[in-house]
Order: structure tokens, then sequence, then C-alpha cells
């Protein structure tokens, strides 16, 4: 079916899981134009350090998605986030470390406990999680080349929705306010080790 200016439009109502499949399609387009970064100027110091502290975040994601999953202890929607957010977190490491190079950190080391094997520890944190990396991404994107803000963008819209999407599961708004927070490097750690992730 196809709209007034011929554009075609979708056939039954949008999902939330259609919205975050939509999203890995975003993502996958930032990853199958990676050779965009061939012509780019490399990464000054403070891109590095920004994206090793980016790249950080979503180890951790990917890491307590992956737990998760792992765990089996996931029913319904919440097994179905794990499982699509878990292939964003997957793509958004490999393109950060595509555009690192050797300059990316090593994945730092891990520990979930219970988050990763309890439906109600898992929501509490992956709610926190995802509200500090989009806090994250929005604090430092002043800090970015240009060129490394346009990928860190293609990121943040995609993480955004990770956080609406666990908000509805949890049965709150999927944005408390007008406007998001902008963390400091020092507030994103402080939140990190709130979550006990790093060993």
């Amino acid at each position: 079916m196809r709209n007034a200016a011929g554009a075609l439009m979708p056939t039954r109502p949008v999902t939330r899981r259609g919205a975050l499949v939509g999203g890995a399609l975003v993502v996958g387009g930032v990853l199958a134009g990676r050779t965009e970064w061939a012509g780019a100027a490399a990464p000054s110091p403070t891109d590095v350090r920004i994206l090793n502290l980016a790249l950080e975040l979503e180890e951790l994601e990917r890491g307590f998605y992956a737990a998760a999953v792992r765990g089996g202890a996931l029913r319904g929607e919440l097994s179905e986030y794990a499982r699509v957010v878990l292939g964003h977190e997957s793509q958004h490491v490999a393109l950060l470390r595509q555009v690192l190079g050797a300059k990316a950190d090593p994945a730092p080391r891990m520990r979930f406990g219970a988050a990763a094997t309890n439906e109600k520890a898992f929501v509490a944190a992956a709610i926190a999680l995802e509200d500090a990396v989009v806090a994250a991404y929005n604090g430092q994107a002043a800090n970015l080349s240009p060129a490394v803000l346009a990928a860190a963008a293609r990121i943040v819209s995609v993480e955004a929705r990770h956080a609406a999407w666990i908000r509805a599961i949890a049965g709150k708004p999927p944005a408390q306010d007008p406007t998001d927070p902008l963390w400091t490097e020092r507030q994103v750690g402080v939140a990190i080790q709130k979550l006990g992730f790093l060993r």
C-alpha cells in the first residue's frame, strides 16, 4: 500500500519489536557504510578518549545482554528485548573497534550476578545502564569532531530506543523528562561503578 507521495505504507501497526528491528537496520547501515571512515581524518586524541569510553559502555551492554540470554531466566518480551538489543550492542562494539583500530582499549572484565539471572534485577539494571549510555553519548557529543559525531549520533538514537523499550516493558514512562541529562566522564564512571558490573 502506498501513500499520496507513492511511498510504501506499513500494512499493520508497528510494534515495539518492529521499531527496534528497524533500528538494527540503521545500525547495519552504519556498519555497511564503514568505508566512509577511509576518507575521514584520523580520530583526534580527544575523539579516541571519548570513543573508548563509549566502547567500554557498549562492551558492558553486550556482556550484560549476552549473560542474560545465556542465563535463560527471561521470558516473553523481556527475552525478546534482550536478544534484539544484544544484536545491536554487538554491532555497536564492532563499529567502535573498527573506528578506533589499534587505539581501542581491551574489553573490561565484567560480572553481572543476579542482574543476569533474575527478571526484576535485570529490568532495573537494564534501565540504569541504557539511561547511562544515552546520557554519556549526549554529554560527550560536543567534544567530538564532526565525522566521529556523525557516527555517534547514529548509535545514540538506537540506544534511546532501547531505553524507551525497557521502560515500557517495566510499565514506566518511556521518557521521564522533556530533555535528557548531559553527563561528564566522571558522572558516567560513577553510574557504572554503582551497577557493580566491572570486576
